[in-house]
């Protein structure tokens, strides 16, 4: 099972790599696999999705079509990388907390025992306001499947604290759905870097 996991993390690293473009001053890289149809570049975006909130709310691709937004996974019982990676984005709430354009979303992988109520009461003991940083709910298959639309791996494992495997990474959605940015949750001198980066990219809009 550990074999899985690191493959399972290695192939989605290396999809990173694969078709992330060359960063620019003045402008993020498309990030992902990204496919090609009579020589015109289709970018690589997250598909569609439709989760309920923590006050069973739909919230869908749709409702953050505004919006930047920034994308974690995670469950509230988690006793190893979760905590670290919350930290890490209550870093990227405090300092985004009035500039309307960005949303924070963070998927629980635990669905049946991170129940809406149980997510409110979470976000509630972080004292966010979740019209600015979501907690979404849902099938745990589809949660699961799209952990991978995000390069997240999960992988269920009874000797993992928790039962589950996964990785801790923070991604940056644009408007339009694609991925343009990336960092390690636990690791908060990447986080701080990741900040740099979605200032350029909020400035791509604003500008």
């Amino acid at each position: 099972m550990r074999l899985t996991i690191i493959s399972s993390i290695l192939l989605l690293s290396s999809m990173f790599l694969i078709s992330c473009e060359e960063t620019k001053q003045d402008k993020l890289p498309y990030i992902g696999q990204h496919s090609y149809n009579n020589g015109d570049t289709i970018l690589y975006t997250i598909p569609a999705f439709n989760f309920i909130n923590q006050d069973s709310v739909s919230v869908s691709n749709a409702s953050l079509a505004n919006h930047i937004y920034v994308s974690d996974f995670f469950f509230t019982s988690c006793p190893t990388i979760c905590p670290k990676v919350k930290k890490q984005m209550l870093r990227l709430y405090k300092k985004y907390e009035s500039d309307d354009i960005l949303r924070l979303v963070s998927h629980t992988l635990d669905p049946k025992r991170d129940t809406p109520e149980v997510l409110k009461k979470f976000a509630g003991n972080l004292k966010v306001n979740t019209d600015k940083w979501m907690f979404l709910n849902g099938d745990k298959d589809e949660i699961r499947e799209m952990a991978l639309k995000y390069f997240v791996a999960v992988v269920e494992d009874d000797e993992a604290p928790g039962g589950l495997d996964h990785s801790g990474k923070i991604v940056v959605v644009d408007k339009e759905g694609h991925v343009r940015a990336f960092a390690e949750g636990t690791d908060p001198d990447d986080v701080t870097d990741l900040m740099d980066e979605i200032d350029i990219l909020i400035a791509e809009y604003k500008n």
